[in-house]
């Protein structure tokens, strides 16, 4: 039962936000009482809290299993890509700007916990690319990969972007076409035409 608490309360909190979401609503959607939800989760900040660990998990888990596949630099990236956007929405506002303003010392926490993951996995797959020749020689690789990290969290901030006309979606797909054309050389931006070819089919 919690692990199906958390996983309703998950998908709804990033459906419609942190904050909208009450414990009522959570248990009309579950079919139970909120005193169910009570005996495991003492209050609704706890519950947040365990579904924000619940979610990062998961994702993890699934970036780890994508870089034990052995893909190329380039199309790791794009599998990273679709194991988080498996999470967004495509409404043009995000249940991250409720989670930062109504939760922020989990919000705090969850963030720290995103960068240590990132800086892992995004300088394995930098080291690498450089290595195999589908990243530039001349990149500093401690600086792309603080700048992707820096450019992550900051598609979360609404105000930065509230005139692009994008959902989540759309700007994190923008986000990782920077990023890669960016860094790639002549074999790694070949390869990237032959991957968003093949999306595209």
């Amino acid at each position: 039962m919690r692990e199906d608490i958390l996983h309703k309360a998950g998908d709804l909190f990033l459906e419609y936000g942190f904050k909208s979401v009450t414990m009522d609503h959570l248990a009309q959607e579950l079919g139970v009482s909120k005193k169910t939800i009570y005996e495991y989760f003492k209050n609704k900040s706890e519950l947040v809290e365990q579904v924000a660990y619940f979610i990062r998990d998961k994702i993890h888990a699934e970036i780890d299993l994508v870089q034990l596949k052995n893909l190329d630099p380039i199309e790791e990236m794009i599998e990273i890509k679709r194991v988080v956007m498996k999470r967004l929405k495509n409404e043009k506002t995000s249940p991250q700007f409720q989670f930062q303003k109504y939760y922020p010392k989990i919000y705090a926490k969850m963030r720290d916990s995103q960068v240590c993951k990132m800086e892992e996995c995004i300088g394995k797959n930098i080291e690498r690319g450089v290595k195999e020749n589908y990243y530039r020689q001349d990149i500093h690789k401690v600086f792309t990969c603080r700048i992707y990290i820096a450019g992550m969290l900051n598609l979360k901030d609404e105000e930065l972007f509230k005139d692009s006309q994008l959902s989540p979606k759309e700007l994190y797909e923008q986000f990782l076409k920077y990023h890669l054309r960016s860094i790639t050389d002549t074999k790694g931006y070949k390869r990237l035409l032959e991957l968003e070819k093949k999306l595209q089919e």
